[in-house]
Formats: C-alpha cells, structure tokens, sequence
C-alpha cells in the first residue's frame, strides 16, 4: 500500500505513443508501418543493433552506451547485404541520439536501429533491392535474471557457420537459429542455450557472447568460432586490460566448461550474466567468482557514466519531452 508521502508508480508508456525514426522522419510507433510484401518482413534481409541506454538518477543523466561502435557495426553489416549509399556513423549516431531524446524518458531504454531492404518484392536475392532505415527506442530492464546465476544446457542445434549465415553480421533472419536455441533450452527448464560451432567447440550463447576463468585466466572464444563480434565483448576485454587480468583467446572445448573455475556470459541483452550450471553440472562454486563479480561492478560503474577513465564508453543523451 502506498503511503500518503510515497509518489504513485509511474505508468508505462504505451508503444504506439513512442516516437521513432521511420524512413526519414520521426512519427510516432503507430504511423510506423511496411507492408506485407516488404522483402526484409519476407524473407529476413534486414541487419539490426541492440543498444542500451542507462539512466544515472543521481546526475539526472541518460547515457547510451558505445554508440559509435554500434554505428559502425551496423554499416559494416549492412554492406554484407549489399546495401549501400548508407548515412555516416556521425549521422547515425545523431539520429540515435535524438530518437532517444524526443521520447523523454527517465529510465533505462533499448534502442534498435535496423537498415532493412524495403522493397515490395517477392524473390529471394540481395541486389537491386531499396533499403531504409527505422530506429526506435524503450523502456527495458533485465533480459535474464543478472543475479541468481544462469543454468545453461548444451544445445541440440549448432550455431550457424560463417560459410552458411554469418554470425558476425546480425542479420535478422539468422536469428531464427537463435530462436531454436533458446526455446529449446527454456522448455527444458534452463535459462540459455549453450551453442557449438559445426565441428564442437563452444562459440556462445544463444544471443550472447561468453567468457570463462580457468587457473586465473580469462577465456573467450576468437571470431573465427562464429561468433557475433559483440560490442560488449570487446568493452570487457578493455576492461580486463585496465583490472590487470590475464587474457587468452583461443577455442574452447563443451567439457572445459565443466571444470572452469568460473563462466559468464556478456551482451547489450544480458550484460554481465554469472553462469552457475551447465549440463546439470555445477561451474566453478555455483555462485558469482571473483573476476566475475569484480568485472561486473566495474562494467556497471562505467555504463552509468561513473568511471571517468572509460567515459569514452558513454554519449550523454539530452532528454527531450
């Protein structure tokens, strides 16, 4: 019950009322429509980013986190599927910024830009195709439980291969192979998939990249695995470097897992997520390790704009409304 001093909670915005960049101009969700014959709706050839954008309460300051290497990454991306004459990362960034700002919000959002091929088309190919762009922002929490630990289960379905659909690239009808993977896992009762490349080594979660400790060394899988050559990835490996911390990329085996010392996994979705649990069998103590914890607390001190050394991690956002 609240009492007579307590502000009333605050009710969530409704979608449709959220202002979004749509082909050109900023209208509100429910003006932003494409067709049915729209080819990236058909047939998936569309290219995303996940971006979050942390409030920081006690500076009255919202920032979005790495957004130039999410620009650039998206533009890289967007070439894999032959699109081109695509706006500059400055003007990407720009417009990320301000989709962010004009709704007004005061708390933690996710921001998607996505470049898509819009043309009313049916046929399966890349070239001579329109694309355009659309980039809408939310109020977002935790994908997945950060605290308690996630249980992993090996997955059934292995990660798509370079050769096939390029992990690398975020293309939205790749994710379809994440979708496998993380309902398989749920509806047996974990929390995420553990993937493997076509030839067994483990290459990541089912939209998460990995990290594990063995003997006081941090581990992770190289590009080369098929992974998505996550953001976050490469901010912890920063990190790493400024905490001292012993690192090795290198393949990592499905039974090393089994007898690390610790695991977590890292992404804009999950963050810093603590793995206790794979397989039925217990990582490292079963609880949050030390390097673990102490990459988490210095992760979620820079992403809130509280570290000054990793300020370049962070792009203040004015907040409009």
């Amino acid at each position: 019950m609240l009492t007579e001093n307590a502000p009333a909670a605050k009710a969530p915005p409704a979608l449709d009322d959220l202002i979004c960049y749509f082909e050109g101009k900023f209208v509100p969700q429910r003006d932003a429509r494409i067709g049915i014959m729209t080819h990236a709706f058909m047939y998936g050839t569309a290219v995303f980013e996940g971006i979050r954008a942390y409030w920081n309460a006690d500076q009255g300051t919202l920032y979005g986190l790495f957004l130039r290497e999410h620009m650039e990454r998206i533009r890289h991306n967007a070439g894999i599927l032959m699109m081109n004459d695509l706006p500059t990362t400055d003007e990407l960034v720009q417009l990320v910024v301000e989709t962010a700002s004009r709704n007004g919000l005061r708390e933690d959002l996710y921001i998607r830009p996505s470049f898509y091929k819009s043309t009313r088309t049916v046929g399966v190919r890349l070239h001579h195709l329109d694309h355009d762009l659309v980039i809408f922002a939310v109020p977002f929490g935790n994908y997945i439980d950060i605290d308690k630990g996630v249980r992993l289960m090996t997955s059934s379905w292995r990660r798509n291969a370079d050769t096939a659909l390029p992990a690398r690239g975020k293309i939205v009808g790749g994710y379809v192979n994440m979708a496998f993977q993380k309902s398989e896992a749920e509806l047996n009762g974990f929390d995420e998939a553990l993937v493997l490349t076509a030839d067994g080594h483990a290459s990541e979660a089912s939209a998460a990249n990995m990290f594990l400790v063995r003997d006081g060394v941090l581990l992770t899988p190289p590009v080369t695995d098929d992974i998505l050559e996550g953001v976050t990835r490469k901010a912890i490996l920063e990190l790493a470097d400024m905490l001292g911390l012993s690192v090795a990329i290198r393949s990592i085996d499905r039974s090393e897992i089994y007898i690390a010392d610790e695991m977590f996994l890292c992404g804009t979705g999950v963050q810093i997520s603590p793995v206790i649990e794979l397989d039925h069998r217990t990582v490292g103590s079963g609880s949050v390790g030390p390097m673990t914890s102490a990459i988490r607390d210095a992760y979620f001190d820079a992403v809130r704009g509280r570290t000054p050394a990793l300020s370049h991690w962070v792009t203040p956002i004015p907040i409009g409304g």
